[in-house]
């Protein structure tokens, strides 16, 4: 199957893919740069060919790209075993960072030093989203029509308010019907008789998994109601892990929309501060989630703040991430016979411009909130154009947004590097003030 002629011992796969999940910082693009490194230069467990046809079909499955593509690595090389061992290592040192991030802002926000720490940090995402927007850009846009699909995405997201599913579904229809045709090359399939796809076992890894996923959520709604937040957000993040297409930039704008407008989990700043913190961490940046889930079981649970903070970090966790395997396990012996199918390459260039324009909105919804403090709305039938107060422009978060911008577009610094300077900046800048 492409890989190795003997499968890695289970000690040596934990220790790579452990090794990868503790290393896996500067977001997806960095995360599969680092994972193609590793597994296909390094190791040499995976050839070119099969590393980039798992990536692509790993691109049109909701949830974290790179989570996904280090669980389907990991099965291609151990099986289901090895999925998991791979794809909980990705995800669970971020997971736990995180946490802790999440606990000292929710004991010392309101520090100054804190505050200047994470005023900072929001400062320096506005350069992230803005660098991620031009990467991907380069690779995704390479005709007229993929132009006109990515402005009509975001035109679509950002002013009509059109929801994110119907987006990308009609930009695959698009993507298929307009795009030319691209191939995979002439690529052999060779997968284990254990994990060649037949309709049982199809069923069978999709009924274990679903129970996995659903059980626990029918139990917690049941236990709790319906309203409760640990039941609400074990809805919510089931729902995101369906919908989820492009990763956490693609997704956030509306994620914040919900947990802000909808549940009144937390602030719009503070959604800016999880998506710093998350940056900072390990593993996919869809972790911020993880970030929303803690403030609102630490706010809206009724019990201690602590405790209720770390069972919405172990509901957000969950029901992100199961449908993860899910979609892996029950995919993967499938998406393995699947070769030069030109019609679907095609629709997944559509969905990646499509993510184009969704990441262009969430640039215009960070800049409004970093930049002003105060942001209204205005509205015509069906067109709603964010309107900030220009009065409540921070010149602070425009000069450090400006730096940050400047030394990840032209002098490529160390994204960690970049996020440490920019919490200096905002600490000094709030000690000043």
């Amino acid at each position: 199957m492409s890989t190795s002629k003997a499968p890695p011992p289970m000690g040596e796969l934990f220790r790579v893919f452990g090794r990868i999940g503790v290393l896996s910082f500067g977001g997806p693009a960095g995360q599969i740069a680092l994972m193609h490194r590793v597994l296909v230069d390094e190791k040499k467990w995976l050839d070119e060919a099969r590393y980039l046809h798992a990536l692509n079909f790993c691109m049109l499955l909701p949830g974290p790209e790179a989570m996904q593509l280090a669980t389907y690595a990991g099965w291609l090389l151990r099986g289901v075993t090895g999925g998991l061992i791979a794809g909980l290592l990705f995800v669970l040192p971020g997971a736990a960072v995180l946490t802790i991030l999440s606990a000292l802002y929710m004991a010392f926000g309101d520090v100054p030093a804190v505050e200047g720490l994470l005023f900072g940090l929001k400062a320096a995402v506005l350069a992230v989203v803005l660098e991620a927007l031009i990467r991907i850009s380069k690779r995704a846009l390479k005709s007229a029509r993929a132009v006109l699909i990515a402005v009509v995405a975001f035109a679509g997201i950002a002013f009509l308010k059109l929801p994110f599913p119907l987006i990308i579904l009609l930009a695959a229809i698009a993507g298929a019907l307009a795009l030319p045709a691209a191939a995979n090359g002439d690529m052999e399939t060779t997968l284990a008789d254990a994990r060649r796809p037949t309709l049982l076992r199809f069923l069978t890894t999709t009924a274990t998994w679903l129970a996995i996923w659903l059980v626990p959520l029918g139990l917690l709604m049941w236990s709790l109601g319906g309203e409760h937040v640990f039941a609400a957000e074990a809805q919510f993040f089931s729902v995101m892990a369906t919908v989820t297409f492009g990763g956490a930039y693609a997704v956030l704008a509306y994620v914040a929309q919900q947990a802000v407008e909808v549940y009144g989990w937390l602030r719009p700043d503070e959604m800016l501060t999880g998506l710093g913190l998350a940056e900072t961490t390990p593993g996919p940046l869809i972790l911020v989630l993880v970030f929303v889930g803690i403030l609102a079981g630490a706010r809206e649970a009724g019990i201690d703040p602590l405790a209720g903070g770390l069972i919405g970090a172990a509901v957000t966790l969950w029901f992100t991430f199961v449908p993860c395997f899910l979609w892996i396990f029950a995919g993967a012996p499938y998406i393995e016979t699947v070769r030069n199918v030109r019609w679907l390459a095609s629709a997944l260039a559509g969905v990646t411009a499509a993510v184009v324009g969704v990441i262009a909105n969430l640039a215009l919804w960070f800049a409004v909130h970093v930049l002003f403090g105060d942001v209204g709305e205005f509205a015509a039938g069906p067109i709603s154009i964010p309107l900030p107060d220009l009065t409540t422009f921070d010149p602070a978060a425009a000069l450090i947004a400006i730096a940050a911008g400047v030394a990840l577009l032209r002098y490529h610094v160390n994204l960690i590097l970049l996020l440490g300077l920019a919490a200096a900046a905002g600490v000094a800048a709030m000690l000043l003030a």
